[in-house]
């Protein structure tokens, strides 16, 4: 019973950020519970590494489906997204690829 309860209290949110085409990351996708467990079921099948960062998702999911994300949020962000890069550098160097 404390599995569902805490399964139906889980938050995802994905962000898309192309340094080449966008202006600033956006939110792509967001739920909680079931949904929350597909975002992240296909992030991890595409070899998109996940940050977890509760704080940052309470904010990021009050942003609306294919918005940018505010600019108060930009530092957090950017935190999240040089983790990303640095993981993305580290599976490449270990030769994980990631399928797109």
């Amino acid at each position: 019973m404390a599995k569902k309860k805490a399964l139906l209290r889980e938050k995802a949110v994905a962000i898309k950020y192309r340094a080449e085409e966008d202006r600033s990351p956006r939110v792509v996708a967001k739920g909680e519970g079931l949904v929350a467990q597909a975002i992240k079921a296909i992030a991890a099948q595409r070899g998109i590494p996940i940050k977890r960062d509760d704080d940052l998702v309470e904010l990021l999911a009050q942003v609306e489906i294919d918005r940018e994300i505010p600019a108060e949020l930009y530092a957090a962000v950017a935190e999240v997204l040089a983790w990303i890069y640095k993981a993305n550098d580290a599976m490449k160097k270990t030769g994980v690829e990631k399928e797109r």
